[in-house]
């Protein structure tokens, strides 16, 4: 995924071996670094889950993850949450592009 923008992430469904199971809903950043850590993840049952960055394959039609156990249950979610900020409420990393180990460069300016 890296030089593509953290916000071209938004949106992007997410399958294993070609069966979607949800689309990216949020990118969630470190509060105390410009790395993302995972992706929030709404999937097919309705429920929100997180996807770890570092699992996530870019595939050319969206996310690819080697298997469904990778996608995190509600609390583990909670638990990276409070941990982190979502790109969509920071404007300034709106043109931030991914580099090496999700960490975002270009148009960063500071931290929230």
């Amino acid at each position: 995924m890296e030089g593509r923008t953290a916000s071209s992430l938004l949106r992007l469904p997410v399958s294993v071996r070609g069966i979607r199971l949800g689309e990216v809903v949020a990118v969630l950043v470190d509060r105390e670094a410009d790395r993302i850590i995972g992706l929030d993840v709404r999937c097919g049952d309705g429920v929100n889950r997180f996807l770890p960055f570092s699992t996530a394959r870019e595939n050319g039609a969206g996310i690819e993850i080697g298997s469904a156990l990778t996608l995190l249950d509600p609390p583990e979610l909670a638990f990276y949450r409070s941990r982190s900020r979502s790109l969509a409420g920071a404007s300034e990393l709106a043109g931030a592009r991914i580099g090496k180990h999700g960490v975002l460069e270009g148009p960063v300016s500071g931290r929230w």
